[in-house]
């Protein structure tokens, strides 16, 4: 039966770990071979993924390609869906969820989730962020008092709620209830957090003060997984992205592997050469009709290609640009699109 580990001081772990070769201890989930049926219908085809412990993942893609169906995958949620039919595996602590034996209970306690939109309790704020605690049977007032500021301070939200924690939850703004929810899951220290598309009908002020939230969570060793398609906001906070469509996997990785993958050329631009550069022989390959001031160099000849540029006097600035998380998602998007053999149309219940 799964249960909740006890948690534990640990040291971050290192970005550079090979996603298809983690340990045992490096693992928060592995995802078998999954695929998910509405009915007749295949909203998830054959995803295999490996999620690291105590680091911020995100799934993202376009509206409609599976990421919340996946999401939901991992605490069970897709239980609720009458129509909904799971083959694979999800493993937690090397015991598959989805085993008969599990405690779907004990589980969604181990793997918490935020839905999109904020659902505190008609409670104070106190009382939203102790109801776990209460249904566990803790009365202790100190020790409840303790958890409160432990979990609004790990949800950035405890500076702005410390004198009303007494007040109605309702009268919090909509990030503030966002915010407010997560504390309420991570009081009773879930291993696993899910945030299904967070930041959706919050204003900026509120996203970045989310954002915070998610920063402060990863600080604490948290393992998060966050689905979003809003990736501007995103790419500063994340230690890695899966990228999906259709209920694919297309690629994941940080996004310096992604780039990798991708092999989306940098962007060097100098200021100040004038017409040097296209008298240059070892520079001018690099320059196309579209971009005729701008070199598009492939990453492993960058430091030969900026060695050539500081060599010219007359040298100004240089300006140096590699893809963002869009440029790449966008990349992979359109090489999934092109081999497509048949038009690709949402699927019938996919969530997002």
């Amino acid at each position: 039966m799964i249960t909740v580990a006890p948690k534990v001081n640990q040291a971050k772990p290192s970005l550079k770990l090979d996603l298809n070769n983690l340990t045992d201890e490096q693992k928060a989930l592995e995802i078998k071979d999954l695929d998910l049926y509405y009915g007749d219908k295949q909203a998830l085809s054959k995803v295999n993924m490996n999620i690291p412990k105590g680091q911020v993942t995100a799934f993202i893609g376009p509206s409609g390609c599976g990421k919340s169906t996946l999401l939901r995958c991992i605490n069970r949620m897709n239980d609720l869906v009458d129509i909904c039919r799971i083959e694979g595996e999800i493993m937690l602590h090397g015991q598959n969820i989805y085993d008969k034996s599990v405690d779907v209970a004990a589980l969604r306690r181990n793997v918490g989730m935020v839905f999109q939109r904020p659902n505190p309790f008609p409670k104070s704020i106190y009382e939203n962020v102790v109801y776990g605690l209460r249904l566990q049977g803790i009365k202790e007032k100190r020790k409840l008092d303790e958890v409160v500021e432990q979990s609004l301070r790990g949800a950035a939200l405890w500076d702005e709620v410390k004198d009303r924690l007494h007040d109605s939850a309702f009268g919090l703004s909509g990030g503030q209830q966002q915010r407010l929810v997560i504390a309420r899951s991570i009081a009773i220290e879930p291993e696993v957090l899910l945030l299904d598309e967070p930041t959706v009908g919050l204003d900026p002020i509120a996203t970045r003060d989310f954002y915070k939230t998610v920063d402060q969570l990863k600080s604490n060793g948290s393992s998060v997984i966050l689905c979003s398609h809003v990736l501007p906001g995103v790419e500063q906070h994340i230690d890695r992205a899966m990228i999906l469509s259709t209920g694919q996997l297309l690629a994941m990785g940080t996004l310096a592997e992604l780039r990798q993958q991708a092999a989306l050329p940098v962007a060097i631009k100098p200021f100040g050469l004038n017409g040097s550069v296209v008298n240059d022989s070892k520079l001018n390959g690099f320059l196309t009709a579209k971009c005729p001031n701008t070199l598009l160099v492939p990453e492993k000849e960058k430091i030969d290609v900026l060695k050539q540029l500081l060599s010219h006097e007359g040298l100004d600035d240089l300006q140096v640009e590699t893809a963002n998380l869009e440029q790449v998602y966008q990349h992979f998007l359109s090489l999934h699109e092109s081999s497509a053999q048949t038009p690709s149309t949402q699927t019938p219940g996919v969530q997002g």
